[in-house]
């Protein structure tokens, strides 16, 4: 894929990197990457893979802006209040970078929609701010073949993980092989109840973009099989390596999620 001159000049950072180069470029303006959420960790991933020229944004968001959004959903302004998030984010992406196609997706994803829409994509970013949806968006990446990309923040802490248990090439767990199974409704509070320092979210969402990049340039070291966790008050980053695990109902050499049938 021939880039513009505009282009050249606007990714010229990029290109100047070995790792990246024109090719690398290329291949980022050619990706399609569903990002769910355009809240505290969607904003950031929006905005810088807007701004590094991915050429396909998709954004899935069922909510519209509220003034206690804008304390850490930095895609979005004062004179956003009341308009829809996918709007509002696709904006602030387009006036970024008005290369970069915006798809946007005001619905709630659920098992009827969720393999449609994941299918779509090339690499998927799950910045939602439940588990319902933090499960059902596992499932239909792996049975759709897709890589997520994980991200979750709450009050000073965040954690990010990169899935790729489709892939056979390497043993790689999925979101279950952590998690089993979702925390019964009501044992885990929310954000408006427990409350998060905004720059932590925009931490976690910048390394989720960050990681989305590598995934899609082939660079680096893979968060494949790792969960990186960050604690803001003590400034301090952990990794922690994760097996798949052989009694996943998911993923596992035995699984009994074959499809969406038990989000519905």
């Amino acid at each position: 894929m021939a880039l513009s001159d505009d282009e050249l000049e606007r990714y010229a950072r990029h290109i100047v990197l070995r790792e990246v180069g024109g090719p690398g470029q290329a291949r980022l303006t050619a990706a399609r990457v569903l990002v769910v959420g355009a809240g505290g960790l969607g904003s950031p991933v929006i905005l810088y893979l807007a701004a590094a020229g991915i050429g396909t944004v998709g954004i899935v968001d069922f909510d519209h802006v509220a003034l206690s959004n804008l304390q850490r959903q930095i895609a979005h302004r004062s004179a956003d209040i009341g308009r829809a998030k996918t709007a509002s984010a696709g904006d602030a992406a387009r006036a970024i970078n008005p290369h970069v196609k915006i798809e946007p997706h005001a619905v709630r994803l659920d098992a009827r929609n969720a393999l449609d829409l994941i299918g779509r994509y090339d690499i998927v970013a799950d910045g939602s701010d439940n588990f319902a949806t933090r499960f059902l968006v596992n499932d239909a990446c792996y049975l759709a073949g897709k890589t997520l990309v994980s991200a979750a923040v709450t009050e000073f802490d965040g954690q990010l993980a990169t899935f790729r248990a489709h892939d056979r090439s390497g043993s790689y767990p999925c979101y279950r092989c952590l998690f089993p199974e979702p925390p019964p409704p009501g044992t885990a509070p929310s954000c408006s109840e427990t409350g998060v320092l905004g720059a932590a979210a925009g931490v976690m969402g910048t390394l989720q973009a960050l990681e989305i990049l590598k995934e899609i340039l082939g660079i680096g070291e893979s968060l494949a099989g790792k969960l990186l966790i960050y604690e803001a008050l003590t400034a301090r980053f952990r990794n922690v390596k994760v097996k798949p695990d052989p009694a996943c109902r998911l993923c596992g050499p035995n699984p009994t999620i074959r499809d969406l049938s038990l989000h519905v």
